[in-house]
């Protein structure tokens, strides 16, 4: 007993030497273009896409994992991999797609802060520049530990939503129900809807952030159990918040559905059920903005600098990391710069971003499958069956919505 209570206790500590990387990941996932995708998700179609979460969860569980394995064993990022295996010409290929779709994503943030304080009566230009400072600060004067503490903290805002949802006061029944059975149909909006979840909740630059997160927090493969469980349990609360974002919706617009322009419509649907709903709403769409705002454009260069052969790090100085310091302040001072144009489209941005990370993850899903059932590169840590069904199912399917949704758009339906 003794021996059993000493075991649990140095995998306890252990697991909260290794937590931060894949919990972090998962949980910025639901960032401030995650959010839209949830809330227009439940005020359009209520409680119907609830039932996708399940299997997107599983294929998140899957993906992640196999990048925080391939980050603990080989010591080396995804985009460093692609580049060692496949060759400069085809990463470099990769690099300018997610740069494409990352900076997309890059002003999406941006537009979520000028959303949520504008919802207080901030104007876009005092909110966005000050984000941008403030984001910029965070990573060029911190150091890995102190960033990634701070990533934490922002983690645990995101329970406002699940106290959201229960002050609406949802058809709980209904969405118990849905959840479990599915539904499908021809539609053009519900198929881009569905690729637009599956989009922000297994974004492509997830996986070559937590990667290059493993790397530089120094997990290796003694410490892969304890990196499994951080993963599993980031993964699960990230669904778990995108569930009370569909509901407290669906609950919201129950009996009217509508298309909603941006996520502070979304806020502002719940001022009839208390200012203390819409406040906790509107602090959840701002805290995921500015996480995801300072987590994106590192994700970025930490991407492009890994498969380009570029030093990269936040615990490395300026004059260590050139290139990585000067391409994540190029990415918030043009992200942050293009919202601040008048009129500018923020919801088809938003919106946009998200149907591209659909686009794309099949790509990022076929090389990391290759790279990860390498002998030679994984040894006894290759993926086993059941988590190559589920990789090549995801990537499978997604091309097929992608596809669908081609050929509806074509026959102008």
């Amino acid at each position: 007993m003794r021996d059993l209570l000493a075991r649990l206790k140095r995998h306890f500590f252990v697991f909260l030497a290794v937590l931060g990387p894949g919990f972090i990941t998962a949980v910025v996932d639901n960032d401030s273009g995650g959010i839209y995708t949830y809330s227009q998700a439940g005020a359009r179609w209520l409680y119907l896409p609830l039932w996708t979460l399940l299997p997107i969860t599983v294929a998140l569980i899957v993906t992640q994992e196999m990048c925080s394995r391939m980050g603990a064993v080989t010591g080396k990022g995804l985009s460093d991999l692609i580049r060692e295996e496949f060759g400069l010409r085809i990463t470099f290929g990769i690099m300018l797609l997610l740069v494409m779709a990352n900076f997309t994503n890059i002003v999406a943030e941006f537009a979520g802060v000028a959303t949520a304080l504008d919802l207080f009566g901030v104007s876009k230009y005092i909110s966005v520049p000050l984000a941008g400072v403030l984001v910029w600060f965070l990573a060029v004067k911190g150091n890995y530990a102190s960033v990634e503490k701070i990533f934490l903290f922002a983690c645990v805002i995101y329970i406002s939503y699940v106290i959201a949802g229960f002050l609406v006061k949802p058809d709980w029944h209904e969405a118990l129900i849905t959840s479990i059975r599915p539904t499908l149909m021809l539609d053009g909006g519900y198929i881009t809807m569905l690729i637009a979840m599956v989009g922000t909740t297994i974004a492509p630059w997830m996986q070559f952030y937590l990667q290059a997160a493993v790397v530089e927090k120094g997990i290796t493969a003694k410490e892969y159990r304890e990196s499994r469980v951080e993963v599993i349990v980031g993964c699960v609360m990230t669904s778990v918040i995108a569930f009370f974002i569909i509901v407290a919706c669906a609950g919201a617009y129950r009996g009217h559905p509508t298309d909603i322009k941006d996520a502070s419509e979304a806020a502002l649907a719940f001022k009839p059920f208390g200012q203390y709903a819409f406040l906790l709403f509107s602090a959840g769409l701002l805290n995921a903005s500015v996480f995801a705002a300072c987590i994106l454009p590192l994700s970025t260069a930490y991407s492009v600098c890994e498969g380009l052969g570029f030093e990269s790090g936040v615990s490395r100085t300026w004059k260590e990391a050139p290139i990585f310091y000067w391409l994540y302040t190029l990415l918030i001072v043009v992200g942050a710069g293009v919202v601040l144009v008048p009129n500018f489209p923020m919801v088809r941005m938003i919106l946009l971003s998200q149907v591209l990370n659909g686009m794309l993850l099949p790509f990022i899903l076929i090389f990391m499958i290759i790279l990860v059932n390498k002998k030679g590169l994984m040894k006894e840590w290759v993926n086993p069956p059941l988590y190559n069904a589920v990789a090549w199912v995801t990537a499978i399917v997604v091309i097929g919505m992608t596809l669908a949704l081609t050929g509806i758009s074509l026959r102008g339906e």
